[in-house]
Formats: C-alpha cells, sequence, structure tokens
C-alpha cells in the first residue's frame, strides 16, 4: 500500500508539473518557411493536389468597384459566379470524407437543406505589420499555464505553426480583425415551428489592444462592449468583456449594467457555458465566433488539417440579405449561403475531469489562410451531437482584415437555430480608432447603457 501511495503521489507530482509547463515557439530554421512554403501566417501556399483549392496570392486587398471608403457595407465581390456542386441527402455519402459532423447533421435531418459550392478564393488578406511581426512570434512566442496562457509576442499571429490544440486556439482567438470597430448588429433565434425572433439588437464596440501597433505590448487580447437597443424590454442594458493574455494573473473581467437598478455590476458569470442573453439563452458565452474565453475546462488536441466545404466568402448573406428572406423555418436559406472547399486545422477539445460545462466535446475548424473557426460542432454528455455552429467569414478587404463576427448554431436536438451579430440591414462593419483606457472603464458602461 506504501508503495502504491508512494507511486500515486509521484505520478500526481508529475500531472501538476506537466500541468504548468508551457511550449515555446520554434526555431529559427522552421520559422524561414513563412513567406516560402508557408504564407506569412502560416498557412500552405500550394493549392490542392486537384487543383479545387488554389495557390495562396495574397487574398482579396483591394475593394472592388462599388464600395464606398468608410462604408461599413461591402459589396460581393463574387457576385456573378454560379454553384460548381450541390450537396444535399441525396449525394452527401459521396462528398462525406469533406463534411463536418454538423453538416452531415443537417443534411440527414432536413430533407430542403443543402450546400452550395462555389469556387474557392483564399480572399484572406493582412496589413504588412501583422506578417512581419507573425515572424517574430514564431520564433519568439510561448505558453504557459498548461497552454492557457500565452506570452512573447505582439502584434503578430503567436503560433502560426503550431504544435499543440493550444497554441492553435489562441491563433483563433487573437485573430486579427483589425484593432477596432463598431456594429449595429441584430441576433434572431428561430424556434422548432419556424417562427423567427429578434433575440436582441444593440451597438456594438470590438476592440483588439493586441493588435495596436501603437502601444508595445498589452495585458489583454480582447475588448468588447454591447449595449441592446433592442427589443423594447431589454433597451439600455450593457455589458462589457475584456479578455486577458494571462489567465493564469487574471481572469476574463466582466461587467453588466442594468438600467432598473442602474449600477454596474460586476458579472464574473459571463463566460463558459451560462447561456447568452444576446441570443435569448439559445447558446452559451463561449459559443460567440464559436469559441472565446478561457480555455481552462478542455484539453485542446491538435488533429491535424483536412479538406472541408465551410462557409466562405458570404457577401450576400452578410451585406445582401433581408431576415425575413434568410431566416427559414429549420434553417438559414440555402440561396443565401456560399460555401467553398477550404484547409482548415481540426482541433478536439475534451472536458476535463472535475470541470463542467454542457459540452462534453467538441471539435473545431479553424481556417487556415485567417485562423478563424468556420465551423464547431458540439457535443452533450452522453456524447450525442448537440450543436452545430458556422462562421461566416467575409474578409474586409478595405482594412484588409478577415472577418468572421457573423455566426449562427444549429441545436440539432430541439430543431432551432439561432444567427448572431447579423449587420447588414444595420449599416456592416466599420473600422474605428481605438478608445481611451477611460473610455473601457466599468463607470463609462453605465453612460453607454442608460435610456
Amino acid at each position: 500500500m506504501r508503495m502504491q501511495f508512494r507511486k500515486s503521489l509521484i505520478a500526481g507530482t508529475l500531472a501538476l508539473l506537466i500541468a504548468g509547463v508551457g511550449h515555446a515557439g520554434v526555431s529559427p530554421q522552421a520559422a524561414k518557411k513563412l513567406g516560402t512554403t508557408l504564407t506569412g501566417v502560416g498557412a500552405e501556399m500550394a493549392g490542392s493536389a486537384d487543383g479545387a483549392i488554389p495557390a495562396y496570392k495574397g487574398g482579396l486587398a483591394s475593394a472592388p468597384a462599388g464600395f464606398k471608403a468608410g462604408s461599413g457595407v461591402r459589396p460581393d465581390p463574387f457576385a456573378g459566379e454560379k454553384p460548381v456542386l450541390v450537396i444535399d441527402a441525396r449525394n452527401m455519402d459521396k462528398y462525406a470524407a469533406k463534411l463536418t459532423e454538423g453538416s452531415k447533421a443537417l443534411l440527414k435531418k432536413y430533407p430542403g437543406y443543402r450546400i452550395d459550392v462555389y469556387p474557392t478564393h483564399r480572399s484572406a488578406a493582412f496589413p504588412q505589420f501583422v506578417v512581419e511581426n507573425t515572424a517574430k512570434c514564431a520564433v519568439d512566442a510561448k505558453t504557459s499555464d498548461g497552454g492557457r496562457s500565452v506570452s512573447g509576442c505582439h502584434a503578430g499571429f503567436p503560433f502560426p505553426i503550431p504544435a499543440t490544440g493550444f497554441e492553435a486556439m489562441w491563433n483563433h482567438l487573437v485573430r486579427f480583425n483589425g484593432v477596432a470597430y463598431a456594429t449595429k448588429y441584430r441576433n434572431y433565434n428561430v424556434d422548432a415551428s419556424g417562427h423567427a425572433a429578434l433575440a436582441t439588437e444593440g451597438d456594438a464596440v470590438e476592440e483588439y489592444p493586441y493588435w495596436d501597433t501603437a502601444k508595445p505590448d498589452a495585458e489583454a487580447y480582447w475588448e468588447q462592449r454591447l449595449t441592446y437597443t433592442g427589443p423594447a424590454r431589454r433597451a439600455g442594458e450593457a455589458l462589457q468583456i475584456i479578455d486577458p493574455l494571462n489567465y493564469s494573473k487574471s481572469d476574463r473581467k466582466a461587467w453588466q449594467y442594468l438600467p432598473g437598478q442602474r449600477r454596474v455590476k460586476v458579472a464574473p458569470d459571463l463566460a463558459f457555458d451560462t447561456p447568452n442573453p444576446g441570443t435569448g439563452g439559445a447558446s452559451t458565452f463561449d459559443d460567440v465566433f464559436l469559441f472565446n474565453g478561457s480555455m481552462n475546462r478542455y484539453d485542446f488536441k491538435l488533429v491535424g488539417k483536412k479538406e472541408i466545404y465551410v462557409p466562405y466568402n458570404d457577401y450576400k448573406m452578410a451585406y445582401g440579405s433581408k431576415a425575413a428572406d434568410l431566416l427559414q423555418p429549420h434553417y438559414l436559406n440555402p440561396d443565401d449561403v456560399r460555401w467553398e472547399l477550404h484547409r482548415v486545422w481540426v482541433v478536439e477539445a475534451s472536458l476535463l475531469p472535475g470541470k463542467r460545462h454542457i459540452y462534453s466535446k467538441r471539435t473545431f475548424y479553424l481556417d487556415e489562410d485567417s485562423w478563424a473557426a468556420v465551423a464547431s460542432d458540439e457535443y452533450d454528455a452522453r456524447g450525442q451531437l448537440y450543436r452545430a455552429g458556422f462562421a461566416y467569414i467575409t474578409p474586409a478587404y478595405d482594412v484588409p482584415a478577415p472577418e468572421a463576427d457573423l455566426h449562427g448554431l444549429y441545436d440539432l436536438i430541439e430543431g432551432s437555430y439561432s444567427l448572431t451579430a447579423f449587420s447588414g440591414e444595420t449599416g456592416g462593419i466599420r473600422y474605428t480608432k481605438p478608445r481611451s483606457d477611460r473610455d473601457w472603464s466599468p463607470a463609462s458602461l453605465a453612460g453607454s447603457g442608460v435610456r
């Protein structure tokens, strides 16, 4: 018994030590792949063997005709294209290897659901400083706290050549969306009967201090403030979230303003699987952007790369569709959703022993060109596929910056779905200058929500 106890003690100590160990960047020699065989942010430069995925040529970094400078609405540069393939329940088995589990479940569940596949365009593009800083970060960046914190990098992707699931997910968390932007958005829910309802609408301000080159470094990578303007019962509410790079020093900071109480409250529960009031509880807080926040409830495993059909270049949906037409019973109108074949990094997240979450397992599909999560599969405690998420990426060619805020989540058990950050009808997404630290103080939150 003593021997067994001693072995258990040693094993437990080693586990604790390993959990605290992080991972460093790649060697300078490996980093030389960036800009040669790999793009500046780590994607494969070459196209696919069959040519369906073209070679990377720098992305879409100039606006098409019809775009007005300063506008938040971006015309579709691929408006004249037609689908090259249509996948439905009748032929899905032929393409199953290139479909997410969520896509296959939707095709099986709803006879009218289909996936219209268009020519692939690798449109993600970045300012030069992103590429230059990523080359430095590839060598200098490192994780700690078992992968859940990051340091040694500013204004660049920390792990363009990832070795772990945590590193890949950090690239998603800090993905380049520009430094600051604002939007008037609407979130919708469509219930199992097909009834569409406005969950919330409001003004959103998003900032990524991590990408601000005017600062030598940053403690936070993401700041968000939401001020609800509707429906009437929610008008005047506001919330603010600030996420750190080092979760071992600080957790997410969150505050909430409720007009009836007329005071700002610290709100530590605005995280993980707490139902998100912005979607009427149809999704969790860490479902935003398909995943956000701390990674301390899961173990993230880097599975590898796959070629997958995912929503991409969805300018028509984001900027050209109307909610009344888009929000059909059971699923988004297939006429408005563009799909393309892209290479993605696959990351599997498994709930850690002793941790609680409504999802026991999650699979994330990260676009290799932008590092944004473009699809996800979520499983319940029984191991049953529960929800399927998709982000509808529309690169902002005027910045340039990949943009993947618009996202949706299908509840495969209940038969409902939600759409978050729909802004095409309300002015789109406008890029702005960063606010002052004072503007991000909890005290300023009350003023933003006053009605």
